[in-house]
């Protein structure tokens, strides 16, 4: 039988307990012999971190076209993108998943839309470099079939066809996903990279296998432009015809809604994946955060690509969150600390159509982070001074109960090797 393991000493909100991959208590725990205490040296103890919308290959080519807005930003990389072979997105997802792990990220939901050579072996490899780091995985197998050609964003050499396309996503599917630790979704990338009728067969098929649904959705004043020129419809309208709305779907980004829109978000129980400093790179927009929540629509927070985003990790997102939403409203008072970090665990463990992690709460997963806080020993708050304050790694982090970053170091991968193979596998990319 496992040892308890419980963690002692925080100052907020006391003695945890985990047993069978659980929290079974919090406040003051008994001790009892054969323990397995870690100490939590007056730390934050929170809820793992749950990031809805990611695209870990893009630590491939960080730090590129960082004066553009999006479309320019993918014309520039897409080329690049269509160099990559499966070894390059197994070294970017070790990197990218161990620094979202030491950043407090217990739940990672990857966006890849990018197959090389039609090779899916890369959702595989995906899916191995989360179990090494130890981090549950949302998959989401991502297709593009509307090339150049076609009236469509992306080249030709990297779409696939609606058939490739379908056979893939049913077999990756199948030889991953558990729904526990590998969960697969169903992800054409966007309305201007993707055909109606591959939405219209990516959703039937989603619920003909019980899987979810995401996709990049009014991302930009250009995707709208483009939308409506192309299907005389704003992307939300398009998206309610061919099927992609409800409680199984989520979206990436959700900027440029109107009012009815957002009603019609919330009332039918639709996700959407906050992204607010890759929005904020691009000059994209803000989503309305606040108006969002008062319609009662799920939200959560994302990363987006790390070529996007280069900080790679999600914390910041909390702060950025509440930064822009203040600042969207006009008010100091539109989103507060303990919403950022509600949008950042329950809400994106919601969109994701989970409530067994995302809370620090007797009964739920014992997805937990242990944040480091000597220097917020004089607040008031300390949920306030995680949010509002400078960015920090873990000191510990646990998912399912199972030991992930103990005293600030990875159990299951060697980070400095691993960013050194990235370095030089990117280095070859570009040259």
């Amino acid at each position: 039988m496992n040892p308890r393991t419980v963690l002692r000493g925080a100052r907020w909100p006391g003695d945890i307990a985990v047993e069978g991959g659980s929290i079974t208590s919090i406040g003051a725990v008994e001790p009892r012999a054969g323990d397995r205490v870690l100490s939590c040296d007056g730390g934050l103890v929170t809820a793992g971190l749950v990031n809805t919308h990611h695209h870990l290959y893009q630590w491939m080519t960080r730090g590129r076209a960082t004066g553009c807005d999006l479309f320019t930003w993918l014309d520039t990389l897409y080329p690049v993108w269509g160099r990559l072979c499966v070894e390059d997105v197994s070294a970017a997802a070790v990197v990218g998943l161990s620094e979202l792990a030491l950043g407090g990220a217990t739940t990672v939901s990857d966006h890849h839309y990018v197959v090389p050579h039609g090779d899916d072996s890369v959702f595989d490899v995906i899916a191995a470099a989360a179990r090494s780091v130890g981090v549950r995985l949302h998959l989401c197998r991502g297709s593009m079939d509307l090339g150049e050609s076609a009236g469509g964003l992306p080249p030709d050499s990297i779409v696939e066809s609606i058939d490739a396309i379908l056979a893939s996503t049913e077999a990756v599917a199948g030889r991953l996903h558990d729904g526990e630790r590998v969960t697969v979704a169903v992800a054409p990338c966007s309305p201007f990279s993707v055909s109606t009728d591959l939405m219209r067969e990516s959703a039937a098929m989603a619920r003909r296998l019980g899987l979810r649904l995401h996709t990049h959705l009014a991302e930009t004043v250009d995707e709208q432009r483009d939308c409506i020129a192309r299907f005389g419809r704003r992307p939300l309208e398009l998206m309610e015809e061919v099927g992609w709305i409800g409680g199984d779907v989520w979206f990436a980004h959700g900027i440029h809604l109107d009012q009815s829109e957002i009603r019609r978000i919330g009332t039918s129980g639709t996700g959407v994946a906050h992204c607010p400093s890759s929005n904020a790179r691009l000059g994209a927009g803000i989503c309305p955060v606040r108006d969002l929540l008062d319609a009662g629509a799920k939200v959560g927070l994302g990363v987006d690509g790390p070529a996007s985003n280069e900080t790679g990790v999600l914390l910041p997102e909390l702060r950025q969150a509440l930064l822009f939403a203040r600042q969207r409203a006009g008010r100091p008072d539109a989103l507060s600390p303990s919403e950022a970090l509600e949008i950042g665990t329950a809400g994106g463990a919601a969109c994701l159509g989970r409530s067994d992690f995302g809370r620090l709460e007797v009964g739920a997963a014992a997805d937990i982070a242990v944040w480091p806080a000597d220097d917020l020993a004089d607040l008031p708050d300390p949920v306030d001074g995680l949010v509002l304050g400078p960015d920090r790694r873990v000191l510990h982090l646990l998912v399912a109960g199972e030991e992930v970053v103990i005293d600030g170091n990875l159990i299951g991968v060697d980070i400095r090797q691993a960013h050194a193979e990235l370095a030089q596998r990117a280095r070859r990319l570009w040259t």
